[in-house]
This record gives C-alpha cells, sequence and structure tokens, in this order.
C-alpha cells in the first residue's frame, strides 16, 4: 500500500531485491530520493527546537559577535538555498516552460526543493540561536545533521555517477549540476560545523579551561585534550599546569547543592529518628530505660584544666552495656537520598549512555553470526563480507564513543560525591558538639575524608552496574535461547548457583575489612601519636617500645590481609571457573538432548561472544556487591559523623539590654551532656572595658570558665549573655602553618600603622628583624620555627589586631621571661595597654600583675569563691589572701600598686640593651623541641648576615618532593624483590600456564565446530561426542585452577611485600634525627604510613595481578590471529608501533597527573588537622565561613589534578579502542579475502578473539599507567626508608652498668649548629660541672638555654668539640645508652594514649609498688588511686583528659622513676601554677639531691638556692658563678633578676 503510494509520488520503483543479488549492488532512485532525504532532515526538525530557544529569550545581541565563522556558515547556507530555489525552477521550466513535454514531472521534483528551501531557512535561525547562546561555541545536533545529510547523499552521488559513467553522457544536466554542488557546500557545511564558534569574550576562558572551547568533535574524541598530553609528554606537569575548572565542577558550588540537599534530608531523618525513639519508649515502658548516651571524656582542643575522671571511670562501664543496647542512636538512612538528589541529572545523563552501549554490545555477536555463516556459503557475494566488516567497525565505533562518554560521566560524577562529603565533613566538624568530637579522634576524622569518601567516590563510579549488569544478563540469555534453545537454561542454572557463592565470599569480605579498617585505625592513631611525641620517645628512648605496639598492630593487620588474600583467590577461581562452567554445561546439555543438535560455528562462536558478554556483568557483581558493602560501613559512619549533634548555638545569648560586657547567671556548665558541671552554680558581672583576672589553683576550673564564655561547654542552668564581638588567647598558642604576618592579621585586612603598633607593643619587633623575610616568613606547622614565647605573643597579637569588644586571655604571660610578660602587660593587657579601653578577661598565675587590675574571680573547685579588688580581697583574709601568702613573696616584693604597675622607665631601659626577647633568625631554625625557646640570639647590631645566609633555609618547610618522570626500574624491582623471586617466577609461570590452557580450549572449540561439517547427514558417535565434551571442560578447569594457585601464589608474596616495605619504613623513620621532624609537616609523614601503605596493602596486589592476566591475554590473542590468518601479522606491526606510542605518550602524562593528585591531596589533610587543632579559636573569633572557603579552595587544587586524570585516561580509551576497533575490522576484512582457504571455525574464533582484544587493550594500558602511578608508593616509601639516620642507637663501645656513677660534666670548647647551612647556635662553650651541683642556666629567649640540653641528648650534634661525663665522651656511645642514663623533665609534657602505666613505664621494667612509689612522690597518688582504673587508666589521645598541671606532674614522675644521676628541667615549671611549681621544687630537691640537676629557668625564684648559674648570651656563656656572687657583680644575671623583681636583699634572705 504505501510501496504503491511512494512509487505514484516519485514516478519509479521504490524497492526491487534484485537490485542487491548482483555482483555491484544499488539502490531505486525512488528510496535515495524519500527515505534517504526524509531521515536528516527529519533530525534536524526534531533538533530544532532545542536550538530555537535562545531566540525567543530577549537578549540583547552583540553585534561585534559575528565571528567570520558564523558568516561562513550562513553563507553556505544561503547557497544551498539558492540551489534548492533552482532545484524548482528547473522543475517548472521543464513542466510549464515554452519547451515543456505533456509528461509533467512526479510530485517529488516539487516537494523536494519546497523541503529543502523550509529546511535551510530553518537552519539560519537554528545557526543564528546557536551562536545567540551563553557560552556555546558549536550544536552537535546541527553537526550530526550535516554528517546524516552526507552520508545519505553518498548514495544518489554514486548512483549518478554510475548511471552517467555506463550511459557515456548526462541525460538530465540542470540537475546533474545542481546536486554536486549542493552535495559540495553540505561537506563545506559539515566541516564547517566541526570548527569552534569562539567570541572573542570566551577566548579567555578557553585559555584557562580549553574545554569550554571544545566541539562536538572534539567532545566525543576527547581532542581537546591534546594539549596537555603535548605537554605533559615534553615536560613534566606541576599544579600551575592545571586547567581552570567549571563552574559547576568547583567545590563551592557542589557543596552548596549538597548542603541544601542535606539539611532537608537530615530534618527529615531526625524527625524519623525521634519518632523511633517514642516507640521504643512506649514499648519499653516497663523495663526502665535509659536514654541513649554518648562515652565520655573530654573535647578535644580545648585546654580544660581538669576533668572529673572519677566521674569518667564509672560511666565506662554503664557505656560499654549501652553502646550494645544502643547500636544506632543516630538519625540513619538520609545520606544516599542526599546524593541522589543533589548529582541526580548526572546519574541520569550516564545511566542513558550505559543503556545504548549495553545495547551496541550486542549488534557484534549478531554481525560475528552473519559473518561465518557468509564464510561457510562460498556462493554468496564478496560486497556482503566486506559491508559487514564495515558494520562491525562502525558498531564497534559507536560502542566505544558511547562507552567513553558513560565512563567519564561516571568518574566525574564520583569525583563530586567525593568531594561534596569531604567539604561536608569539614564543615560539620567546625559546628561539632564536644560530646561528638569525643567520640571521633583527629585522625578518624581524617579517616572520613580519606577513605570513607574515598570509598563513596569508587562506588559510584560503577553504580550503574546494579541495573546494567542483570540487564545485560537477562539479554544475553535471550540471544542464547534463539541459537541454543532449552539447553541455555543448563548454564542459567550454574549461574543461579553461583550467586549464593558469591555472596557467601561478600559477606566474608565485609566481616574482614571490618577488621581490616579497626586495626587500620589502631595503627593510625599510634603512629600519629608517635610522630607528635617523637621529641619525647627520643630523648627517653623508648622508641623500640612503641615499635613493637605498631608491629604487633600491624601483625594483626596482615593476619587479616592474608586471610583476604585466600578469600580473593578463592572468588578468582570461582569467577574464571564460571564461563567456562556455563559453556560447558550448555553445549554439553545442547549435544547430549540430541543426535540431531550439532554445534556449528555459527551457534558455538555466537554463544561464545554471548558468553564472553555475560562473563563482565557475572564477575564485576560479586565485586560490586562488595565495594557496596564497604561503602555501607562508610555509609554508617559517615552519617553518625554528620548527623551528630551540633555545638548549641543558644549557650551565650547576645542581648543588648544588659548593662555589663559579660554576664553569667547563676550558671553551671559540663563538658558533656551527662557529666557532672565542673562550674557550679557561677555568677559574674563584667563592666564594659574592665579588666578583670581569673586565679585559682590548677584544676579550679580557670580555663573551663573561659571555654563556658566561648559556648564550647554544656550549660546544665542559667545563663551567660555577652555583648560584642570576642577575641581569644589560649593558653596553648595555635599557630597556622601560614606567614607571620596572615598570623596576626587572621582574615582581617591589612593595615600598616595598626600592624606597626601592634608589634611593637607585643615586643615582636625585635625578632621580626631577625626573621629573613621579616613578617612574610612562613612558620612551619604547629608554629614550629617559633619559640613557645613567640607562638604566644602571635596569638595576642592577632587578638589585638582583631578589635574585638572582649577578650579571653588564658595565662598568655606563662610562656615569656618575666621582663617581656611585663612589657606585654604594660602594652596590650593593662590599665595603659593598646586595649585599656576593652574589656578583659585575664586568666593568669602571675601575682604580680594582680595589683593593676581592677578585680580579681577567685576560683576554687569550679565555684567562684570570692570576687573583688587586689586591695579588698587581701584584707578579707580568704582563700585569696592565703594563696598570696603562700606564693606571692615568691614572685616579687611589689604588692603596691604604684610599684607593680608604673616603673617602666627603668623597665624599658633595661630591656633596650640588645638583649630583646628576641629569637631565631628565620635562617637559625627552629630546630629542636615543639614548641621550645631554644633560638640563636643575633644582636642588633650585628651585621653578620650576609644575605648569601639569608636566602638558605629560608622556607621552613620545602614544598613536597615528587618524583617526574618515569618510575625507575630499581623501584619495580624492589617491589618484586619484597615479594621474593621465587614467589613471583611461579606465578607468573603459572599465569602462562593458564593461557595455554585458554588457546587450546578454543582450538578444541573449532575443531569441534568442523565436526557438524564432516558429520553432515550422518549421525554423531556418543564416543566422538563425550570425548569433544571432556575434553573442553578438563581445559576449562584446567584454566581456573592455574588462576586459583597464580593468585594465591601472588597474593602471598604481596603480603610479603607489605609487610617487608611497613617495617622499613617503620625502622627508619625512628631512626631518622630530630631535625627531619622539625622541617616535615607530620601530615607527610603520615600520609607514608597511611596512603602509601594502604595503596601498597590493597591496590598494588590487584592491579599488579590483573596486569599479568591480562597482558598475557593479549599476547596470546596476537599470536592466536597471526597463526590462523598469517596475513594478519602485516597489519598487526603498525598496529602495535602505534599503540606503543600513544602508551609512551600517555604515561608520562598520566602518571603526573597521579603524583600531583596525592601531593595536592596532602594540603586538605594538613589544614584539617590545623583547623581540628584551632576549633576554638576559629569559633572564638567567628571565622568559620572563611575557613570552609579555604577548604573549598584546597579541595578545588585537588580537583583540578583529578579531573584532567580523568579526561587523560578516557583521551587515551577512545584512541587505543579505535585501535582495537581496526583489529577487529581487519580480522574481517582477512577472513573475507582468504574465506576460500580457512574454515569457518577459524573465522569465527579469530574475530570474537579480535571483538574481546578491543576492552582489554585499553585495559592494559589503563592498569599499566595505574601501576606506574601506584608503585610511586613504593617509591614514596623507600624514600623515606632510605632517609640518613641518627647514630646507631647501640655500639660495640657500652658503657659500664653503673655509668655514670659520679655525674660530672664536662664541656670542651663545644660549638652546635642545627643544620650544616646553618650559623652555629653554640660558640665555644667550656665549663666543668662536678657531681651533685646544681646549676641554673639562664639567659634571654635563644640564647641557647635548650639547645644545651638538646646537646647533651645529642638531639644535634656537636660541630666541633666534645661533651664527657664521667669522662666518658657521649659521642662515641650508642644514642640508648647515653638516653636512658640521662634524664629531662621536658617543657612541653607530651602524654601517649593508653595506660598511665604505659606512660610512666613503657618497658614494663619497674614493679607497681615502685609506680605507686613515684606517684606519691609527684603529688598525683589520690588522685589516680580515686581512678577506677587506677594505673590501667586510659589516656586519651594527647593527654587530653588531663589538665596540664597533671600531665606536668606526670613527667615528673617519669624522671623519678629512671633515678639518673643527671637530671635536665627544661622550663619545666612554664605551664604550672605556683602551688604546682611548689611541689615539684620541693620533690626535686628532696628526691635529686645526690644527682647533677641543671635547670633551665623561665621563673628567676626557682633557680636562686642553685650552687652555681650560668648565664648564656647568645650561644656563649657569659656569667657563670653563684647567685649571690653574680648579684654583686651586677652584671646580666642582675638586670635580669631585677627585672623580675628580685633584689639583692631578698636573695641574701634566701
Amino acid at each position: 500500500m504505501c510501496a504503491a503510494f511512494l512509487e505514484e509520488y516519485c514516478g519509479s520503483v521504490f524497492w526491487n531485491a534484485s537490485y542487491l543479488e548482483r555482483e555491484d549492488p544499488d539502490l531505486p532512485v525512488c528510496l535515495e530520493q524519500t527515505v534517504l532525504v526524509w531521515i536528516p532532515l527529519g533530525f534536524l526538525w526534531l533538533c530544532a527546537p532545542w536550538n530555537l530557544m535562545s531566540l525567543c529569550k530577549r537578549l540583547q545581541v552583540n553585534p561585534k559577535r559575528w565571528t567570520k565563522l558564523y558568516l561562513c556558515k550562513q553563507l553556505v547556507v544561503f547557497l544551498l538555498f539558492l540551489t534548492a530555489i533552482g532545484g524548482l525552477i528547473v522543475t517548472l521550466v521543464e513542466d510549464f516552460g515554452p519547451n515543456s513535454s505533456a509528461e509533467k514531472n512526479s510530485p517529488v521534483h516539487y516537494t523536494n526543493p519546497v523541503l529543502f528551501a523550509v529546511t535551510w531557512i530553518l537552519l539560519a535561525l537554528c545557526q543564528e540561536g546557536v551562536r545567540r547562546k551563553e557560552r556555546a561555541v558549536d550544536s552537535a545536533s546541527l553537526f550530526l545533521f550535516w554528517l546524516l545529510l552526507v552520508i545519505c547523499d553518498i548514495f544518489p552521488f554514486q548512483t549518478l555517477l554510475r548511471e552517467a559513467l555506463r550511459l557515456g553522457e548526462v541525460r538530465d544536466v540542470p540537475r546533474f549540476s545542481l546536486f554536486y554542488i549542493s552535495f559540495g557546500l553540505e561537506v563545506i557545511a559539515l566541516i564547517l560545523s566541526a570548527l569552534a564558534d569562539i567570541s572573542p569574550e570566551t577566548k579567555e576562558l578557553v585559555k584557562k579551561n580549553p574545554g569550554t572551547g571544545a566541539t562536538f568533535l572534539s567532545r566525543v574524541t576527547f581532542n581537546w585534550f591534546n594539549g596537555m598530553m603535548v605537554k605533559g609528554y615534553k615536560t613534566p606537569l606541576v599544579q600551575e599546569d592545571m586547567w581552570e575548572l567549571n563552574e559547576v565542577d568547583s567545590a563551592s558550588y557542589i557543596s552548596q547543592r549538597f548542603n541544601h540537599h542535606m539539611q532537608f534530608e537530615l530534618g527529615k531523618a531526625w524527625i524519623r529518628f525521634q519518632k523511633e525513639l517514642k516507640d521504643k519508649l512506649i514499648k519499653n515502658r516497663g523495663k526502665s530505660l535509659e536514654a541513649p548516651s554518648h562515652s565520655n571524656g573530654l573535647g578535644k582542643g580545648v585546654s580544660q584544666d581538669v576533668l572529673m575522671m572519677e566521674e569518667k571511670g564509672k560511666k565506662e562501664d554503664e557505656n560499654k552495656k549501652k553502646k550494645k543496647k544502643e547500636d544506632t542512636n543516630y538519625p540513619n538512612s538520609w545520606l544516599i537520598t542526599t546524593i541522589y538528589k543533589s548529582f541526580k541529572w548526572l546519574l541520569i545523563e550516564s545511566a542513558f549512555f550505559k543503556l545504548l552501549q549495553d545495547l551496541l554490545a550486542f549488534v557484534s555477536p549478531q554481525l560475528l553470526k552473519l559473518m561465518i555463516s557468509f564464510t561457510q556459503d562460498k556462493s554468496s557475494y564478496a560486497w556482503k563480507g566486506y559491508f559487514y566488516a564495515v558494520l562491525l567497525l562502525v558498531a564497534a565505533l559507536l560502542q566505544s564513543l558511547v562507552l567513553q562518554q558513560y565512563v567519564r560521566r561516571c568518574f566525574v560524577l564520583g569525583t563530586k560525591v567525593r568531594a561534596a562529603l569531604m567539604a561536608a565533613v569539614y564543615k560539620k566538624a567546625l559546628v561539632m558538639s564536644n560530646d561528638n568530637r569525643k567520640e571521633s579522634t583527629v585522625g578518624e576524622t581524617v579517616n572520613l575524608m580519606s577513605a570513607d569518601a574515598q570509598r563513596f567516590n569508587d562506588v559510584t563510579n560503577f553504580i550503574h552496574l546494579l541495573w546494567s549488569c542483570p540487564l545485560q544478563i537477562i539479554v544475553s540469555i535471550v540471544f542464547l535461547w534463539l541459537e541454543l534453545g532449552p539447553s541455555t537454561l543448563a548454564g542459567l542454572a550454574v549461574m543461579v548457583l553461583m550467586v549464593p557463592v558469591n555472596g557467601l565470599l561478600a559477606n566474608q569480605a565485609k566481616k574482614i575489612q571490618r577488621e581490616n579498617m579497626k586495626s587500620k585505625d589502631k595503627r593510625l592513631k599510634i603512629m600519629n601519636e608517635i610522630l607528635n611525641g617523637i621529641k619525647t620517645l627520643k630523648l627517653f628512648a623508648w622508641e623500640p617500645s612503641f615499635q613493637t605496639q605498631v608491629e604487633d598492630i600491624r601483625g594483626e593487620e596482615l593476619k587479616v590481609m592474608r586471610k583476604f588474600a585466600y578469600l580473593t583467590s578463592f572468588s578468582t577461581f570461582i569467577s574464571n571457573c564460571a564461563p567456562t562452567l556455563v559453556s560447558l554445561a550448555t553445549f554439553a546439555v545442547f549435544v547430549g538432548v540430541s543426535s540431531d543438535n550439532i554445534l556449528t560455528a555459527e551457534k558455538a562462536f555466537t554463544s561464545i561472544s554471548l558468553f564472553n558478554i555475560l562473563r563482565q556483568p557475572l564477575s564485576m557483581l560479586p565485586t560490586l556487591i562488595a565495594s557496596i558493602v564497604q561503602t555501607a560501613v562508610s555509609k554508617k559512619r559517615l552519617e553518625k559523623f554528620l548527623g551528630g549533634d551540633d555545638l548549641e548555638s543558644d549557650i551565650v545569648r547576645h542581648d543588648s539590654s544588659f548593662d555589663s560586657a559579660v554576664s553569667i547567671c547563676d550558671g553551671s556548665f559540663a563538658w558533656e551532656k551527662d557529666s557532672e558541671p565542673l562550674l557550679k552554680s557561677v555568677s559574674l558581672g563584667i563592666k564594659p572595658g574592665g579588666l578583670v583576672a581569673v586565679v585559682g589553683a590548677v584544676g579550679s576550673g580557670k580555663s573551663s570558665l573561659l571555654s563556658a564564655l566561648l559556648g564550647e561547654m554544656h550549660r546544665t542552668k542559667g545563663f551567660i549573655n555577652i555583648q560584642g564581638s570576642l577575641a581569644f588567647v589560649p593558653q596553648q598558642a595555635w599557630i597556622q602553618n601560614a606567614t607571620l604576618r596572615d598570623n596576626i592579621l587572621f582574615g582581617s585586612p591589612y593595615e600598616e600603622q595598626r600592624f606597626e603598633d601592634i608589634l611593637e607593643a607585643c615586643a615582636l619587633g625585635p625578632d621580626l628583624k631577625l626573621l629573613s623575610a621579616g613578617d612574610l616568613t612562613e612558620i612551619g606547622e604547629k608554629g614550629i620555627n617559633l619559640s613557645g614565647g613567640q607562638k604566644q605573643r602571635v596569638s595576642l597579637a592577632r587578638a589585638a589586631y582583631s578589635q574585638a569588644d572582649i577578650f579571653l586571655l588564658d595565662d598568655p604571660l606563662s610562656a615569656v621571661d618575666s621582663h617581656v610578660g611585663k612589657h606585654l602587660f604594660d602594652k596590650v593587657i593593662g590599665p595603659n595597654g593598646l586595649l585599656k579601653d576593652k574589656t578583659r578577661i585575664l586568666v593568669t598565675h602571675g601575682v604580680s600583675f594582680l595589683p593593676c587590675v581592677d578585680e580579681v574571680v577567685v576560683l576554687v573547685n569550679g565555684r567562684v569563691s570570692e570576687v573583688g579588688s587586689y586591695q579588698s580581697l587581701r584584707d578579707s583574709k580568704g582563700a585569696f589572701s592565703e594563696f598570696l601568702d603562700t606564693y606571692g613573696s615568691e614572685q616579687s616584693n611589689q604588692t603596691s600598686s604604684e610599684d607593680g604597675c608604673h616603673d617602666k622607665e627603668d623597665f624599658i631601659s633595661d630591656s633596650e640593651d640588645d638583649q630583646t626577647d628576641v629569637s631565631l633568625a628565620d635562617d637559625v631554625f627552629r630546630r629542636s623541641q615543639r614548641g621550645s625557646r631554644s633560638r640563636s640570639r643575633l644582636r642588633k647590631n650585628s651585621n653578620l648576615k650576609s644575605l648569601e645566609n639569608t636566602k638558605k633555609g629560608q622556607r621552613l618547610i620545602e614544598k613536597e618532593t615528587m618524583e617526574t618522570g618515569q618510575v625507575k626500574f630499581s623501584v619495580w624491582l624492589q617491589y618484586v624483590q619484597a615479594m621474593g623471586w621465587g614467589y613471583a617466577f611461579w606465578a607468573l609461570f603459572i599465569y602462562v600456564m593458564q593461557n595455554v590452557a585458554f588457546i587450546g580450549q578454543n582450538l578444541w572449540l573449532s575443531d569441534w565446530t568442523n565436526d557438524a561439517v564432516e558429520y553432515y547427514n550422518q549421525t554423531y558417535s556418543p564416543k566422538k561426542r563425550d570425548t569433544r565434551v571432556g575434553v573442553f571442560g578438563a581445559l576449562g578447569m584446567a584454566q581456573g585452577l592455574f588462576v586459583f594457585l597464580g593468585t594465591l601464589l601472588l597474593t602471598n608474596a604481596a603480603v610479603n611485600a607489605s609487610r617487608v616495605l611497613h617495617s622499613r619504613l617503620l625502622n627508619n623513620v625512628l631512626r631518622v634525627p630530630m631535625v627531619f621532624f622539625d622541617t616535615t609537616p607530620l601530615g607527610r609523614i603520615l600520609n607514608r604510613f597511611a596512603k602509601d601503605i594502604f595503596t601498597i596493602d590493597e591496590t598494588i596486589p590487584h592491579l599488579f595481578s590483573s596486569w599479568i592476566i591480562h597482558l598475557l591475554g593479549i599476547l596470546g590473542t596476537i599470536v592466536f590471529l597471526c597463526l590462523s590468518t598469517p596475513l594478519f601479522i602485516i597489519v598487526i606491526i603498525p598496529l602495535a608501533v602505534i599503540y606503543f606510542f600513544v602508551q609512551r605518550f600517555y604515561i608520562p602524562t598520566s602518571r603526573q597527573l597521579r603524583r600531583l593528585e596525592s601531593v595536592a591531596r596532602s594540603p586538605i589533610y594538613s589544614h584539617f588537622g590545623e583547623t581540628m587543632s584551632g576549633l576554638s579559636v576559629i569559633r572564638a573569633y567567628n571565622h568559620q565561613e572563611r575557613f570552609m572557603k579555604h577548604n573549598e579552595v584546597t579541595i578545588d587544587e585537588n580537583l583540578k589534578t583529578i579531573y584532567s586524570r580523568i579526561m587523560s585516561n578516557r583521551w587515551l580509551a577512545v584512541r587505543l579502542q579505535f585501535l582495537g576497533n581496526l583489529v577487529v575490522f581487519f580480522a574481517a576484512i582477512f577472513a573475507v579475502i582468504s574465506r576460500n582457504s580457512i574454515d569457518s571455525g577459524l573465522v569465527g574464533l579469530s574475530i570474537s578473539y579480535a571483538l574481546n582484544v578491543t576492552l582489554t587493550l585499553s585495559f592494559v594500558v589503563n592498569i599499566t599507567s595505574q601501576l606506574e602511578t601506584n608503585i610511586v608508593a613504593v617509591e614514596r616509601v623507600s624514600e623515606y626508608a632510605e632517609l640518613e639516620n641518627e647514630a646507631p642507637w647501640v655500639t660495640q663501645d657500652r658503657p659500664s652498668e653503673m655509668w655514670p656513677e659520679a655525674g660530672n660534666l664536662q664541656f670542651v670548647d663545644y660549638k652546635v649548629r642545627y643544620r650544616p647551612e646553618l650559623d652555629l647556635v653554640l660558640k665555644g662553650i667550656s665549663c666543668d660541672i662536678s657531681g651533685t651541683e646544681k646549676i641554673g642556666i639562664v639567659g634571654r629567649t635563644g640564647a641557647g638555654k635548650s639547645s644545651l640540653a638538646n646537646c647533651l641528648f645529642r638531639i644535634i650534634e656537636a660541630a666541633d668539640g666534645r661533651i664527657l661525663i664521667d669522662n666518658v665522651d657521649i659521642s662515641k656511645i650508642g644514642l640508648h645508652d647515653l638516653r636512658n642514663r640521662l634524664t629531662i623533665i621536658p617543657q612541653d609534657p607530651v602524654l601517649f594514649s593508653g595506660t598511665l602505666r604505659m606512660n610512666l613505664d613503657p618497658f614494663d621494667k619497674f614493679s607497681d609498688e615502685e609506680l605507686w612509689r613515684v606517684l606519691e612522690l609527684s603529688h598525683l597518688k589520690n588522685y589516680v588511686a580515686g581512678l577506677k582504673e587506677e594505673l590501667q587508666h586510659e589516656v586519651a589521645e594527647g593527654g587530653e583528659n588531663l589538665s596540664v598541671g597533671q600531665r606536668q606532674l606526670l613527667c615528673l614522675a617519669r624522671a623519678l622513676l629512671r633515678k639518673s644521676r643527671i637530671l635536665i628541667l627544661d622550663e619545666a615549671t612554664a605551664a604550672v601554677d605556683l602551688e604546682t611549681d611548689d611541689l615539684i621544687q620541693t620533690t626535686i630537691r628532696k628526691e635529686f639531691s645526690h644527682c647533677t640537676v641543671l635547670t633551665i629557668a623561665h621563673r628567676l625564684h626557682s633557680i636562686m638556692d642553685s650552687s652555681r648559674v650560668m648565664v648564656l648570651d647568645a650561644g656563649k656563656i657569659v656569667e657563670f658563678d653563684s647567685p649571690s656572687n653574680l648579684m654583686e657583680k651586677r652584671g646580666h644575671f642582675y638586670s635580669m633578676a631585677k627585672d623580675a623583681g628580685i633584689t639583692h636583699e631578698r636573695e641574701t634572705m634566701l
């Protein structure tokens, strides 16, 4: 019916099969004039509305934007329009002109020109629409239209030509000419539409990100990425080469969308959760139900002075019971919906491409079937074979292009999910309540950002396989049914049986994975502490104890990994046998059911290629399920963290009706919801502009009071009202890894004058003169290149600069010398300081400042015991006056406010001599202790520093070194060596055997299919049939077995390698000199133990085995193709060369991008760690927003590298798959050429092999590149495993057991510098100290006091000279022999998480009685005895659950345990109030009376009773004598004593 109408419409035949049944086929003219015209035009009309939309929007068009390209395009369309009109005119002239004949033209000659004319007008409008679109450089739909049009016009093109050649003349000259003119124009239009039309406005954008200027063709083939590839090939890429992100790809945009959806979903989840709780309550009415509780402890980073420890002990047990009952005490199942809603369009797009690709995958087997039947039917025309070959190529090309689009979208999606989660975790950390913070250590939170977010990333990459795998399985089965009928069910049954087995394996894997995560967390936690307390470990020679702790945990981890390895091998065995078993079952049943069923080549190979398609979803499903399982664990962790409580925002009110600046009304505050309040019934009112001092003993709640004002504590009753903004100076200064100026500005704009004034007031002027880059000097992580005093002054300067209304100062004066403290009080804090008009709350231990304050608040055990002016409190004879009577006399006799606050003149003149609290020239580095004050002092007037010196070592923290270029072969060797050569050899051998079995099985099959020809119309003997089936099955099982053995050997070898590499790394890092830790951010070292070891444990082994299997697979295929069709050798050589070049071109870029990515990852974690440690400061200044922005910027830097890496992988895949498609094409072409000489079995085999090779090719390059990139982890680990060590721990030359007996110390012309390129810090020290002498060491900051202590322990080695202890040169003996015989009470008390016992005696050398004795001497016995678990009491990470004072006392207990003859006190009393200080001093005098004691003094009164005092200045001894003699001399010591208010009379009185 339809055909008849069309024939009338064209006036010729529409379809006749005879056109094709000949040697030179053609299409009927009518078909060419109708269908082939309508296809492209229909496509354009469908797509037109999309392009015309922008015309409807009212935009001011800027005529300047008419580019040359645009004008050319419109010109071509106009010319085409003219040809259409021309066609119409020709027809009209023929029908109605003067020479018209009676026979009229058919309707098609009228409709087609009109149709084209209208289309060209529409097209011109579409092009204008595209031009007006924002940032559009071309249109995909228009390009595809031109492409379709040209392809469809090729048929009439050749028809007209052939006819003209056949007739020897052109019948219809006008139409012939018009057709070829328009065809030429169409080709030009196609070329033009493939070019980018970049307007001048977008040029800049395209420079920064070429992706924005990429045309459709370029986007499909990833050609726009060529620039990066070429650059990466020529020179190693650096971060600056990365292209800018599109706005939608940036962290801020992603995080905004994610947060928007998260708030909504989390809200819903909370409602659900509360409803569930209510239902539970109703259920359990009968049973008394306790509310879900959180484990106890203390907020991190908040410096509190004490915690009710007894409470904690009792609660722990209840909590453990509760934890079991309450497994999910947080809202759950909201994260997945949030992710879906945030990224649904990307998901839908990628799903569309995946569907398309899956359907295209089934075209090849059908074409293969046609191809085989073509080779069997020798009478069919040759053009059919070539046609099938071209179809194979086109189908494969389309499939690869669609696949790459799908993969790209999936990877971008995964990356976005990861970025969103990282930003969310960071944001949450800023507002998290203390209860919540306590549940996850910093290490665990960083883990959420790294491991868990990464898991989500990995799963989203493959999420579509969840529906695509079942779809592929169903479609394959349908096609198989068509081939083999019901026998397919046998194969299906085998598959179904595999599912529970896989499920079981996945379950096991989940369990093992969980154990693994636990050990990883544990190991990283310890590593984090070791690195944070490395100074303490070295000073006490405790490295071996901690090394065994880590090794034990690592041992557990490796056990679990071994289990996992066995499991993997088993599941690999199952998944490898699956295809064989499936095809075996199917074929066996097929030939066994009836003797008529003979396996033909087309049946066998079509089935095999369908089974190959089946293979992927079957092997992917279990891995996908396993990773979904792992992600489920991560989902729980993230939901718990992100759904936890925030800080209550209503603790602090801001009501302006109050007349006081700060008021607390009957407030009680606790650190957590369920614990006893620490501050009880506090009521306080502070007037605006007042200066209030808060005093009290250690643990009375002074710091907690400030925390409560900051809103960091839980309010149990009462309220706080604050008017105005806050600034906060914490007890332990928090310094960022940024320039000094940025640390002080802290996000405020820079005003030079104000900045200078504040530097002057905070006594930072002289320090800056010595820093090489002044206030632009970079400060290391944790303020590592500043002394303790400087850090505290920077922290104070930051507060002063912030122009806040209320200042909370948590003992900022304790860390500085007395005269500097006085300067700070006078210039900044006191009644005449910079902040004199502001409200100031000062927590202090220094009695001398109290006369100058407006009001003193006395805290006793968390209650306010007295408030009043200094004088009135003295007169009232209460707690305060007792406190003063005990300690006041020690500080000074300046009780009258005149003395205390107004003797500035002589104070200033004293500090005018060149001894201001100056520290470090930046090139004389922070060396030693984190927080030490040891510095080289360079006098202001000495112009020693030449410029060259300053430049060296100017940056403290060097940029992380990044290997460039190819991974050295030695790294591979190192890895294989760590695996063990035997393992490696046998594994390789077994894999080769597996390949042989694979080829054998397929050859057997191809031989089997030839039986169909041999036994044509004969009966098939059962014996022969059974042999065929049996051998086929046996070869299949052999493959599985070989893979199992190979994987088993390889995974075992990999675990071996993991063990060897980790212990080398750990062993070496603990033996590296201290200076390394001072100049390397901890994050960087930790990264080696976290990310790099993780890569070696889990990523590399997996990649390694895949790589070997696939590589051998490809080699096998190529060998086979060359055997079956020898012609193939001609093609394989050039293809191999191209392949090699593409790979060589790609790998340098890819490798470098991965390296960049891992380097760009560190700053995210560093910044996060820094934020966590300074949380209370950031919150106090209300700078959360700014820190979130900074976090987004660091994530963006990381994203740039990741996006580039994704694109580089797609760039490669498109090119390699094109090569693979050529292999298929040539295999098919050669099969056509030599179809008379080879049998159909081999044709089927070679083409199905070739189809397989496409995927494997890109797989191998990808894996090679991933391996090259990941093997960098081995390189990075071995880099740290080969760092230069400090001196050996034990040498041949061992001192006697009793050494040092007398404790005599002798310095002989001792000189030292921190690093070879720096100046000397100690410049020739010589002195003799006899046993049992008590020596005080004093000097302004940076005089070299702490350096002296470091030298005794050989933390830094001598540059010249030597130190003798009892006539033994300490440089000749082992470090542990030396350090075990000396004792130090360091300045920063470092504790490790573990029991109290472990903190005192990590080697278990001492009995419990001895431990209790030292606890009694250090005044901690009552406290520890009061704890539930006594010596087994768990200390939190970094000793957070003890106050600073208690930590200091524990360090004293450590020293008492060691009973060595030489004791060094390094400013041990700086962080302690007078009471604790007194306790420590008394104990030391009594217990160490028989020892040599060196005290590096901070408060001069503590050394006034020394036998002698050593005064250091600029690394030299300037005075060394008894205190009384020095006072008479009136030299350096005298002026320092005068500053501290110690007079000569008082000294003699002592």
